[in-house]
């Protein structure tokens, strides 16, 4: 079995905050350092007033209102302020590629 599907298969869906104001979501391990890995990622460069702060993200999603990166397969985020577990319904609309929309 290839090394990156043992990590997905204890992965969980994370929306990951910075001291640089990024929002990023992906699968990853929560944890409370200052870097961390995230696989299949997306940033949020835009998120709309609907989400009722940068947690309605985790919580609901984004909407149509969001404006939401494409995919890519990993990335390493520095400066970590904040890890969050998304829910089922929020990790449906992150794949959806809500930009497209």
């Amino acid at each position: 079995m290839k090394e990156w599907m043992v990590f997905m298969a204890d992965a969980v869906a994370l929306l990951v905050t910075t001291k640089h104001r990024g929002v990023f979501f992906g699968y990853g391990q929560p944890s409370d350092q200052e870097t961390i890995r995230l696989e299949h990622a997306r940033m949020c460069v835009y998120w709309s007033s609907d989400m009722k702060g940068v947690l309605g993200l985790a919580a609901q999603g984004p909407s149509a209102g969001c404006k939401v990166g494409p995919e890519v397969p990993g990335i390493t985020l520095r400066d970590v302020t904040a890890v969050v577990e998304c829910s089922a319904a929020a990790v449906k609309l992150w794949k959806e590629e809500p930009w497209a929309r």
